[in-house]
């Protein structure tokens, strides 16, 4: 705002006009801005409007009806709920309830992830994909898809789950950690594939 500072009614109009472009798409027209605040007339509007144009947080564009446009303005991103079911073994595979614990809510624009993908969170226990940069307690973003040779799943391996890479090798599955403490898994009957990695999200700690 080049330095300049509203009045507390500039900022209410600027806040209802934010709220109208989160909400809709578009700046309200000076009839809605005079209902919202209870002004007797257009003219005071106006003058408000005016006013912040003079200060640098809005512009007017003419030749439209709702011709109102906030300078610099971003829209509000469209926020994602994923289900974060509980915890994946990054280690020898256990069985695993796997249920919704609660959700996280996520700014799409900090992850990259296709478009409406079907997503479900994870949290890392273990630490068979240290290679790989993922570490005990870090959260996956996995969506449902099928796995390409070499993608980071959480599969379940002959009834036990786990979080490991998917490689195919002369037409036949397996799993691979990235830890060399861990042997290759070979399924001896099943092996299904829960979700591919999209995203990781890790809290700044210490590690011991």
């Amino acid at each position: 705002m080049n330095g300049i500072s509203l009045t507390e009614r500039q900022a209410e109009i600027l806040s209802f006009l934010s709220e109208c472009v989160n909400e809709r798409g578009g700046t309200p027209s000076l009839r809605e801005i005079m209902a919202r605040f209870g002004f007797l007339s257009p003219s005071t509007v106006s003058s408000h409007i005016d006013l912040m144009e003079k200060k640098g947080v809005l512009r007017r564009e003419p030749g439209r009806s709702r011709n109102i446009v906030l300078t610099g303005y971003r829209p509000r991103p469209q926020l994602l709920n994923i289900p974060l079911y509980g915890t994946i073994p990054a280690g020898v595979p256990e069985g695993q309830e796997q249920r919704v614990d609660r959700c996280l809510t996520i700014d799409p624009s900090t992850i990259e992830l296709p478009r409406n993908a079907r997503t479900f969170a994870l949290e890392v226990r273990g630490d068979s994909m240290v290679g790989a940069g993922i570490f005990d307690r870090d959260t996956v973003i996995m969506e449902l898809a099928e796995p390409r040779s070499g993608d980071i799943v959480a599969a379940l391996i002959d009834g036990d789950v786990t979080l490991k890479r998917y490689v195919v090798q002369r037409g036949r599955p397996f799993l691979r950690a990235e830890n060399p403490k861990y042997p290759d898994l070979i399924p001896a009957q099943e092996l299904v594939i829960q979700g591919v990695l999209r995203a990781l999200i890790r809290i700044n700690r210490a590690r011991a």
